[in-house]
């Protein structure tokens, strides 16, 4: 496995940062900011319960929550069933899918790159396509061949075609010195995966096409109770393992010839990561689809926010911050009061797309390289 060697795209300003002491009011201060993260978590996770298509009193919302009998026996299944493991998966994908993007963002050294800029998320993408699409039409499918059980094989298909997009993207990397240049070959990928998925919805029956097309547009509220156990296993311990990397990305951001000079085992902290994102960005799409931005937008509002580049610090708050901005857009997805449901990711772009040019025309590298 190579090494990627482009120049860091981040200020060489924040690079100091990592190794200053960082003092009690410093602490205070990234305290706060976490709390105040926290708190929008949970103002957004409460929102989503009491706000949807169906006007439900608020004192029903709780009684519906704490198992007590609601006025009308609808009112409880739609809290129950619906909106509070809509608002659980809405919370789960989004801190999976931000913290994905600060793994590939400091592996890679660049602002911009993301699990789905790199192509990551699309092979993601043509892991359930290969599941959902085949199944049915006479084949031998993924799913039978893994031998396990649907959800399941969802899971391993997304994660497998994750971990094959970024095994291509960092070959590639042994040869393109360009930041700009490996974010356009992802980009590629993801046109040449798309190319297959056409391919084989061509040949599928019209049912499961249907339903690829469905899961294509990005969703929170597919997820039900019986999967959840698996669905946010998996997330949690993307995270973990991604938690417990704090300190040798902390040195990766310097550089791999930097990190070794700390002591850190490079082959062994870049498998790591690797595994870590493919699981969080894998199981995420498996599950809600392709959703883009929030890979990129989070961590660099979570920089601002922080104004330091310790992955101690930053990982918790990319956490906090993406599962806030997911359970956002899912609200204003549902257009609240009216029957009207607005694809996820065309929500997402707009949150997304603006932090993205904002980082473009910050980046004065990043601006001569393109």
């Amino acid at each position: 496995m190579g090494t990627f060697t482009a120049k860091p795209a981040f200020k060489s300003s924040d690079e100091p940062a990592i190794a200053r002491r960082v003092t009690s009011r410093r602490v205070g201060r990234l305290r706060w900011v976490l709390l105040l993260l926290a708190g929008l978590l949970c103002a957004a996770f409460l929102v989503s319960l009491f706000v949807g298509s169906v006007s439900i009193p608020p004192q029903q919302v709780m009684t519906a929550l704490f198992g007590g009998e609601t006025t009308r026996a609808s009112w409880a299944t739609i809290v129950q069933d619906y909106r509070l493991p809509k608002a659980l998966t809405a919370l789960l994908a989004g801190a999976g899918l931000a913290v994905a993007g600060l793994l590939m963002q400091t592996l890679f050294r660049n602002p911009l790159a993301d699990t789905y800029v790199l192509g990551i998320g699309s092979g993601a993408s043509l892991g359930v396509a290969l599941v959902v699409l085949t199944a049915g039409v006479g084949t031998t499918t993924l799913m039978g061949a893994l031998g396990l059980a649907g959800d399941a094989a969802i899971i391993v298909a997304a994660t497998l075609g994750a971990g094959a997009a970024l095994a291509v993207v960092l070959l590639v990397a042994r040869r393109v010195q360009s930041a700009p240049t490996l974010l356009i070959i992802g980009l590629m990928f993801g046109y040449m995966t798309s190319a297959v998925v056409s391919i084989l919805a061509h040949f599928t029956i019209p049912n499961r096409l249907q339903a690829y097309t469905n899961w294509t547009q990005g969703t929170f509220g597919d997820v039900t109770w019986s999967q959840m156990g698996l669905f946010a296993a998996a997330i949690l311990f993307g995270l973990g393992m991604s938690f417990i990397s704090g300190k040798p990305l902390n040195a990766l951001l310097m550089g791999e010839d930097f990190a070794r000079t700390l002591g850190v085992n490079v082959r062994r902290a870049r498998w790591v990561i690797l595994i870590a994102a493919a699981i969080l960005a894998g199981t995420a799409t498996a599950f809600c689809g392709p959703i883009a931005f929030l890979g990129i937008a989070v961590p660099q509002i979570c920089r601002a926010l922080l104004r330091i580049s310790d992955h101690r610090w930053l990982l918790p708050a990319s956490a906090l911050c993406g599962a806030a901005l997911a359970l956002a857009a899912d609200v204003i997805a549902q257009a609240p009061g009216s029957q009207t449901i607005l694809p996820l990711n065309a929500v997402m772009a707009l949150f997304g797309a603006p932090i993205v040019i904002w980082v473009i025309l910050q980046r004065s590298n990043l601006r001569s390289g393109i």
